[in-house]
């Protein structure tokens, strides 16, 4: 692995690979990748790192690169490039191995301490936090940031001079079909955070216990001089605890943590709003104390924090004075603080909550507490669901279907099954100044954005 001149990337357009690839490219390896056609918001980073991503799969995209890494998606190990690389004997890894092999420096010949965040909520957010914090303080970190990128680190990915590697840590599988390692297990972290702990990805786990237990396992990688950084208000992370013996430090709302909101942020005012991300940041703070920073630098590195792409992010104002945000949020939990905390933010603007359902498996495993998600928004628009490429269409559940149950709860709720038809209503309904417009959603959602009349950004 210390020889890899090359890498080929299968799906590089994905937001776990695109990091990889942006990595991969500045230790001065070529990189070259496939993808479908369609545009993410992976574009840019891609476009700025000079990596150009080929239109479709073929064998004939392969050529003879000393790596080759595929996702999870497009067929996995099944995808035609994948086969090609395997007929030719070209090692074949998937993404959540290449993490770990990214953090151990087994690909660059230069061992970092790695720091993974993992949890089901918050990840991105606190990964990007902490890469910040040692960015600031000329700590010149490694990071890998599941999104399109951050503002105060540029790019989702970047192979830094220091000795620090920040990585998130996946809670899937690595390949649905041939290998369901969760992909965490793949890293091999000195410092873990785990953000929070709840049921998600149906698909994966029978039960939240199930989910736990992954967490757990993933904890007990840590070494000996390792330490495990998680928040103690969680009653799943309290069990988790229960079952732990590594060195470990809580931090949270209530007193009883090793470290509280309130205590370690104060004075320090996030360019970030809702408690969600009071405790990211009180997270990452923890990190900062825990790689031997002192309180003001950790408390500088935060206050450089301006957010991440999808993350509460701010897209514009509309011809008509409405104020356009954009939100990774998919899950029942991450959607009520997510408006929440746009409700306590904008106490007195109407907010519109564009929402689309992820994935088939989800939506049914979840749907009453989607259903019970939505009070704080004053309209909710709800959208076809979109499907991941790892799933087959389930019959059974639609958001028509979920449209048909919050009628019942909520008094404006309007159900718009493409994204052309939100941009006509919202240009017909003319939201002024007084209106919040959210776009929701794990999927294409904030598409919307390209379609809609922005005067300023």
């Amino acid at each position: 692995m210390k020889n890899i001149k090359s890498i080929h990337f299968v799906g590089i357009k994905g937001v776990g690979m695109t990091p990889l690839a942006v990595i991969a490219k500045e230790a001065g390896i070529k990189v070259s990748g496939s993808d479908i056609a369609d545009e993410f918001i992976t574009y840019e980073p891609l476009k700025k790192a000079g990596i150009v991503s080929l239109v479709g799969f073929s064998k004939n995209h392969v050529g003879n690169p000393d790596l080759v890494i595929t996702t999870g998606a497009h067929g996995g190990f099944n995808n035609i490039e994948v086969l090609e690389a395997k007929r030719k004997n070209i090692k074949v890894i998937t993404q959540g191995e290449a993490v770990g092999l990214f953090m151990n420096g087994e690909i660059f010949g230069r061992k970092f301490v790695g720091i993974s965040v993992t949890g089901t909520h918050g990840k991105t957010t606190t990964t990007a936090m902490i890469a910040t914090i040692l960015k600031v303080n000329g700590k010149d970190p490694s990071f890998l940031i599941g999104t399109a990128g951050a503002v105060s680190l540029g790019a989702p990915g970047h192979f830094g001079q220091g000795k620090y590697f920040v990585a998130e840590a996946d809670e899937y599988m690595t390949e649905p079909n041939f290998d369901k390692t969760i992909k965490h297990m793949w890293q091999h972290p000195k410092i873990t955070v785990i953000t929070n702990i709840e049921f998600d990805h149906p698909d994966v786990y029978n039960s939240l216990d199930d989910t736990r237990k992954a967490f757990l396992a993933f904890a007990n990688k840590l070494p000996k001089d390792g330490v495990l950084i998680t928040c103690g208000d969680d009653p799943q992370v309290k069990k988790l605890l229960s079952d732990f013996n590594g060195r470990k430090i809580t931090y949270g709302v209530s007193k009883d943590n090793d470290f509280v909101v309130d205590d370690a942020l104060k004075d320090i005012e996030l360019f970030v709003f809702g408690n969600h991300n009071r405790l990211n940041a009180t997270a990452a703070f923890v990190v900062g104390l825990e790689v031997s920073l002192s309180k003001e630098q950790v408390k500088n590195g935060l206050l450089q924090f301006k957010g991440s792409k999808r993350r509460s992010e701010f897209v514009g104002k509309l011809q008509f004075g409405a104020l356009l945000f954009d939100d990774y949020a998919h899950h029942p939990t991450e959607i009520k603080k997510t408006l929440k905390a746009f409700k306590e933010e904008f106490p007195d603007y109407k907010i519109i909550c564009i929402f689309q359902p992820h994935t088939y498996s989800r939506t049914k495993s979840l749907f009453e507490q989607f259903v019970n998600s939505f009070n704080d928004a004053d309209v909710v628009i709800l959208t076809n669901i979109y499907a991941s490429l790892r799933e087959k269409k389930d019959p059974s559940v639609s958001s028509e279907l979920l449209f048909k149950t919050m009628e019942n709860r909520y008094s404006n709720v309007v159900f718009l099954p493409e994204i052309e038809d939100v941009v006509e209503y919202i240009d017909k309904k003319k939201y002024g100044g007084d209106t919040v417009i959210i776009t929701m959603g794990a999927g294409d959602v904030y598409k919307i954005s390209e379609k809609l009349h922005l005067v300023s950004s």
